[in-house]
């Protein structure tokens, strides 16, 4: 079994999820993880303090209003005690006083509630990258094949793919790397975070898919089969 290597793990964030809102928090813990991060949650203030504190966490998703302890009464107890984990504040409160006490009581950014997913994810790895975490581009070019990572928008030649997120993960982490061999047990630990190889197709699936979008049409296609090996994208054919 081939295992991660450091600089692939380092591109993970781990994410701490404090939100009372069962819906709401597995919306986010899913979402995270399709785009390949680490997502914890906590249900209460006092989980989410206890688990802030004891957890080597990059970035902290906060909801203001929480049973047991408050959102702000958590980042200023981290704060008291020298805990400088970024912190996001989530909240229906959403008023500019409101925000002024959130950043006041330590918070490092405030999103108001309703929010979109693209956006509080790109929020999250800009605190992530000033806090010394995420630090690889966040888009990849290969040829005109263009994917940006925080908006998750896919082109190629200017006009724009859509895929399912699966597929932008898989696309992600192949145009990662980009010009390499990337291997079947890679992708599925990488893009699917399964440690044993489930016997089925769905990589084939998924890399069928995937071709059809980025290729179909093209004079020279990007996403390459390497027989016994797995898969490459790169530009031209070698």
């Amino acid at each position: 079994m081939v295992n991660p290597t450091l600089s692939e793990i380092e591109t993970k964030m781990r994410l701490l999820i404090i939100e009372d809102d069962r819906e709401s928090a597995d919306y986010l813990v899913k979402a995270f993880r399709e785009v390949g991060h680490i997502a914890d949650h906590a249900a209460d203030g006092e989980d989410g303090l206890a688990m802030a504190e004891t957890g080597d966490y990059d970035v902290l998703v906060i909801d203001r209003m929480l049973p047991k302890r408050d959102g702000l009464s958590i980042i200023g107890t981290l704060r008291g005690k020298g805990n400088h984990t970024p912190a996001l504040i989530l909240s229906a409160l959403g008023q500019v006083d409101d925000r002024i006490k959130g950043l006041r009581a330590g918070g490092d950014d405030y999103l108001p509630k309703p929010y979109s997913f693209a956006e509080l994810l790109a929020r999250v790895e800009v605190l992530s990258r000033r806090h010394g975490g995420v630090s690889e581009d966040t888009v990849y070019r290969v040829g005109d094949l263009e994917l940006d990572r925080l908006s998750h928008r896919v082109a190629r030649g200017g006009t724009e793919i859509t895929l399912q997120p699966r597929e932008f993960r898989l696309l992600e982490y192949l145009m990662k790397h980009a010009g390499q061999v990337v291997t079947r047990t890679m992708l599925l630990e990488n893009v699917w975070d399964y440690h044993f190889d489930p016997q089925t197709n769905v990589i084939d699936v998924h890399i069928s898919r995937l071709r059809s979008k980025i290729d179909k049409g093209q004079e020279h296609p990007l996403l390459h089969t390497i027989r016994g090996a797995g898969y490459m994208v790169r530009d031209g054919i070698r």
